[in-house]
C-alpha cells in the first residue's frame, strides 16, 4: 500500500459505492440466522443454503421442533453443510442454551447486554468467536464487528492488522475506528466479504482490478 493509510470510513465508502448495498443476512427469523451461523461454519453459504431449505421443508426450522429431532435425522437434513455429525451435535448444544436459558425467546435473549451474551455463547462446546458474534450481529442486532478469513485476509494485505493477528486484535481494529452501529458493521462486513470472494482471492489476487484504488 503506497501513501496515507486510508481511514476505514473512506474504504467503507469505496466499497459500498462499487458493490451497493448486500442486504446480509439472508433469512426469514432471527432463529433461522441463529441457525445458519452454527452450519456456516467450515463451509460455502451456498451449501447452507440446501440445509436450511431442508429444515423448512420439513417444518424444522423452529427451536422446539429441532431440538426434539433424532440426531441422525437432523445430521441427514443438513447434510449439505458439511460436518454434519458434528454440526448436528453443535445445533442440539446451541439449542439445550436458548430453549433452557431463554425459553427459545429472541426477545428475551435480546435484552442481555452485549458482554455478558457473548461470555455465554462463546461457553456454548463449538461457538467460536466469529459465530458467537455472528449470531449478536445478525440475529439480536447488537453492535459487535464479525471477523472472518476475508477480513484477515484484506485487512492484513492493506497493512491494517498483522497476518497473525489474533480475532480480538482484529475485532479491536474496527471497534476503535468505527461508529458502533448494527446498520453500518453489518454492510461493512459484507461488502468486505463481496471484496474477498471477487478481488481479493486468497490466489492470483486481482490487485490490479480493485475497488480500493487507493490501495
Amino acid at each position: 500500500m503506497s501513501g496515507a493509510r486510508p481511514s476505514l470510513n473512506l474504504i467503507y465508502r469505496k466499497l459500498y459505492s462499487h458493490f451497493g448495498p448486500q442486504r446480509w443476512w439472508p433469512a426469514d427469523t432471527a432463529f433461522e440466522v441463529m441457525v445458519g451461523a452454527i452450519l456456516t461454519q467450515n463451509t460455502s453459504w451456498l451449501n447452507v443454503e440446501k440445509a436450511i431449505s431442508n429444515l423448512k421443508e420439513h417444518k424444522a426450522l423452529e427451536p422446539a421442533r429441532l431440538y426434539h429431532l433424532p440426531d441422525k435425522k437432523l445430521a441427514k437434513l443438513i447434510r449439505s453443510a458439511g460436518f454434519y455429525n458434528i454440526k448436528a451435535k453443535r445445533l442440539k448444544d446451541f439449542l439445550n442454551f436458548f430453549i433452557n436459558d431463554y425459553g427459545a425467546s429472541i426477545k428475551k435473549i435480546s435484552k442481555v447486554k452485549i458482554t455478558a451474551l457473548r461470555k455465554e455463547l462463546l461457553a456454548i462446546k463449538g461457538v467460536g468467536p466469529e459465530t458467537a458474534d455472528s449470531i449478536l450481529l445478525y440475529a439480536l442486532h447488537k453492535p459487535v464487528f464479525v471477523i472472518d478469513a476475508y477480513t484477515r485476509r484484506v485487512f492484513s494485505r492493506h497493512k491494517f492488522i498483522q497476518e497473525d493477528a489474533t480475532y480480538d486484535q482484529a475485532q479491536r481494529l474496527f471497534m476503535i475506528n468505527l461508529k458502533k452501529d448494527v446498520k453500518l458493521f453489518n454492510e461493512y462486513h459484507a461488502l468486505i466479504v463481496a471484496l474477498a470472494k471477487n478481488y481479493c482471492l486468497k490466489s492470483a489476487p486481482k490487485c490490479s482490478l480493485c475497488p480500493l484504488d487507493f490501495c
